[in-house]
């Protein structure tokens, strides 16, 4: 997946409302080769944005990857060649690593956590908790480090949280009322304790996300909702915990972190 509007808006940020002053005192104009080399093992991301970065500069400027996106690297890796004439390579520099930087960290994260659950039935998912216009290469960079995407936004699905429920004040009813209007959107709810549960019990809908419940608690609310409802935690996850989490049964573990939270990589272009 590629936004050329995304990279488009990115090297706009860089060159508004000059462009870029310095490399206009560059008197070379022939063709060099660069090589953008990994600073960190990670899970790289984001080649087809550098590219696309380059491109935007100087459609004439050959990128050519040497591994592909998702893939495991080690430090000092060549991930890429870019050939072409210096301003134009000079000129998208940042922006291109700054993609790359973004989304091998948060596939890099992410892959840590859905390596610590190995051999439990149970996926990492990330959440909305992403930089403002950037959940699509973010969530791309979950699904990199095979997490599994949680709702794009607000119209993917319902889901009951609770600041609805404190609003409301009545969770069956508000869970009933959402069951009445679904329109063919999947429904979780949101509970923080068991008596919320055993509440909702028996109604018709999709998913149960247990949020900062304990263990203990939690494994509880796992087996009451077995073979009715999906359960899925939230809250606190760290990668301390998480395997802990996932014994309990949970089928998904959603982590804010994986996208909030996750250092960029440090990639160079080496002339």
């Amino acid at each position: 997946m590629i936004s050329k509007n995304l990279v488009k808006k990115a090297m706009s940020e860089d060159l508004r409302p000059s462009g870029d002053i310095t490399t206009s005192f560059i008197k070379n104009n022939q063709k060099i080769k660069a090589k953008i080399i990994s600073g960190q093992s990670c899970i790289v991301g984001g080649l087809v944005f550098a590219k696309e970065a380059f491109k935007y500069s100087d459609k004439k400027i050959n990128f050519k990857s040497k591994t592909r996106d998702g893939k495991k690297i080690s430090k000092g890796k060549v991930i890429a060649i870019v050939s072409g004439k210096p301003k134009g390579i000079l000129k998208s520099e940042r922006v291109a690593l700054n993609f790359l930087g973004l989304i091998s960290g948060v596939a890099t994260k992410t892959k840590k956590f859905v390596d610590k659950v190995k051999g439990k039935s149970c996926k990492i998912c990330c959440t909305r908790k992403t930089a403002p216009n950037l959940r699509s290469i973010q969530k791309y960079g979950v699904r990199l480090g095979k997490g599994l995407n949680h709702r794009f936004n607000l119209s993917d699905e319902i889901l009951i949280k609770d600041n609805h429920i404190a609003v409301d004040g009545d969770i069956k009813k508000l869970v009933k009322r959402a069951i009445k209007n679904k329109k063919g959107k999947k429904i979780t709810v949101e509970v923080d304790n068991l008596n919320q549960l055993k509440k909702i019990m028996g109604l018709k809908f999709n998913r149960i996300l247990f949020d900062n419940m304990n263990v203990k608690n939690l494994k509880k609310g796992v087996n009451l909702s077995k073979g009715i409802y999906e359960t899925e935690a939230s809250g606190g996850v760290t990668l301390k915990n998480v395997r802990k989490i996932a014994s309990t049964g949970v089928k998904r573990i959603s982590v804010g972190q994986i996208t909030h939270n996750a250092p960029s990589i440090n990639f160079k272009l080496q002339i």
